[in-house]
C-alpha cells in the first residue's frame, strides 16, 4: 500500500484586532478558518448577559465584504436578484435587507446582508456581508453569474465590528454624530475617529445596535475608543452564538443549509410579494409551492421541561416516541435561565404546545414546542 501524503494543516488566518483580544486575555480558538476570541475573562455567561443589559463590542472582521457595482442601482439589483430571493430593487438608499442566495432546488448556499449605498455618487453599488466560512464560495458563485455590466469587488481592506445592546446607541453617539437618528436596517457614511466608515443599524444578538465597517489599520482604535466607555465589554463567540440562540436567528452550516429553503426554515418574511408572485430566483417553483401549500418540515423553537440542554444532533421525538425531526442549535439561555434549543419538525407537530421528546445522551426527555423568539427582539423602529 502506497505511504499517504498528508496535505499540511491551512494555517488560521487572524484579524486586525488578533493581538488587542490576546491582550484583553481572550480564549482563543479555530472558527471558520481564523483565529477568534470564543470568550474573556468576563465568561460566556456574563458576557452574554452584559450585553443584554448594556453594550457589547464584537470582532466580526471574519465575515466576508464585497461591494456589487452596475450602471444604476436598477441593473445591480437584478443581477443581484437572479440569486437571491428578495426584493431589492425597491431598495432605498441607505436600506439595507436579509436575504439568501439560493441553488437551483431552492436549499441555502448562505444568508447574507444586502445594502444599497447612500451615496448618490455609488447609485449602482450593493455592499454584501455573507458568512466568513462560505465567503469565497459565495463569491465565486456570484461572480460567476453576474451580467458584464455588473462586477464583484471584494475587500480585505476593511474590518467589520458589531456593538450590541441597549446602550450602543449612547456609547456611539460621541463618536459618531447622528448615529442615534439612525434607523434599524439603514446605513450611512460618517466619520469615526477621523475616520471614513460605512454603519448599519444592524446586529445577530436581537438586541439593537451596530455594525461598524472600518479601515482595517483603524479597527484597533476604534475598538479602544468604544471599549473605553464603561457601559461596553469585549463579547466572545460563545456569548455570539447563545445570544442569536436567544433570538431564534439561523446559524448557517447548522439551521440552514442546502438541505433546507427558506419558507422551511420559517423565513417567508424575507421574501417581498413581488418576488413571492413573479419568481426569478433560483428553486423559485418549490419556494412558491411551499408558500402555498406549506412546507413538509418547518423549523421551531423547543423548550426542555428540565435544565439538561439537547445539543445539535439530538433526535425529536413525538410524545408517542417517534422521531420527527432534528435540533439543529441548542444550548443554555442566560436570559430565560435555562434550555432552550431550534430543530425541524413534520409540521403536523409545529404549532406551539405540542409535547415532544429530547433524546439527550440516550435518554428521552419531555420538551415543547414553544414559538421563537425566546427572548424578545428590541431593535430600533423609528
Amino acid at each position: 500500500m502506497a505511504p499517504v501524503t498528508l496535505a499540511p494543516e491551512t494555517p488560521l488566518k487572524r484579524t486586525p484586532l488578533h493581538d488587542l483580544h490576546v491582550s484583553l486575555g481572550a480564549k482563543m480558538v479555530p472558527f471558520s478558518g481564523y483565529e477568534m476570541p470564543v470568550q474573556y475573562p468576563l465568561g460566556v455567561l456574563k458576557e452574554h448577559l452584559w450585553t443584554r443589559e448594556k453594550a457589547g463590542l464584537f470582532d466580526v472582521a471574519h465575515m466576508g465584504l464585497c461591494f456589487l457595482q452596475g450602471p444604476d442601482h436598477a441593473t445591480t439589483a437584478r443581477a443581484l436578484e437572479s440569486l437571491v430571493p428578495a426584493d431589492l430593487i425597491s431598495l432605498k438608499p441607505g436600506q439595507q435587507r436579509y436575504t439568501q442566495l439560493l441553488d437551483g432546488s431552492g436549499g441555502i448556499l448562505d444568508d447574507l446582508m444586502v445594502t444599497r449605498s447612500p451615496e448618490p455618487v455609488e447609485n449602482g453599488t450593493l455592499v454584501l456581508v455573507v458568512n466568513a466560512a462560505c465567503k469565497d464560495a459565495d463569491f465565486a458563485h456570484i461572480r460567476s453569474r453576474l451580467p458584464a455590466d455588473v462586477k464583484l469587488f471584494v475587500t480585505s481592506e476593511r474590518a467589520l465590528l458589531a456593538l450590541q445592546g441597549p446602550a450602543a446607541a449612547a456609547v456611539l453617539e460621541p463618536h459618531f454624530a447622528g448615529a442615534t437618528d439612525l434607523a434599524f436596517m439603514t446605513g450611512r457614511f460618517g466619520k469615526l475617529l477621523g475616520q471614513t466608515v460605512f454603519l448599519t443599524r444592524s446586529g445577530y444578538t436581537g438586541e439593537d445596535g451596530y455594525e461598524i465597517a472600518a479601515p482595517a489599520d483603524s479597527a484597533s482604535a476604534i475598538w479602544q475608543a468604544l471599549a473605553a466607555d464603561p457601559r461596553v465589554q469585549p463579547i466572545g463567540l460563545g456569548a455570539r452564538d447563545s445570544l442569536r440562540l436567544e433570538a431564534g436567528l439561523c446559524l448557517y452550516g447548522h439551521d440552514i443549509d442546502t438541505t433546507t429553503s427558506p419558507i422551511e426554515a420559517g423565513l417567508a418574511w424575507s421574501i417581498q410579494k413581488r418576488r413571492r408572485l413573479e419568481g426569478g430566483f433560483p428553486g423559485a417553483a418549490r419556494i412558491q409551492r411551499e408558500l402555498q401549500d406549506g412546507p413538509s418540515r418547518r423549523r421551531v423553537g423547543i423548550k426542555p421541561d428540565g435544565r439538561a440542554p439537547a445539543r445539535e444532533g439530538a433526535e425529536i421525538l413525538s410524545a408517542s416516541g417517534e422521531k420527527i425531526g432534528t435540533v439543529t442549535s441548542g444550548g443554555f439561555g442566560p436570559t430565560v435561565n435555562g434550555p432552550i434549543a431550534m430543530g425541524y419538525v413534520a409540521s403536523d407537530n409545529a404549532k406551539p404546545g405540542s409535547k415532544v421528546q429530547l433524546v439527550v445522551r440516550g435518554k428521552p426527555l419531555p420538551a415543547e414546542i414553544v414559538s421563537l423568539p425566546f427572548a424578545p427582539h428590541r431593535y430600533f423602529r423609528k
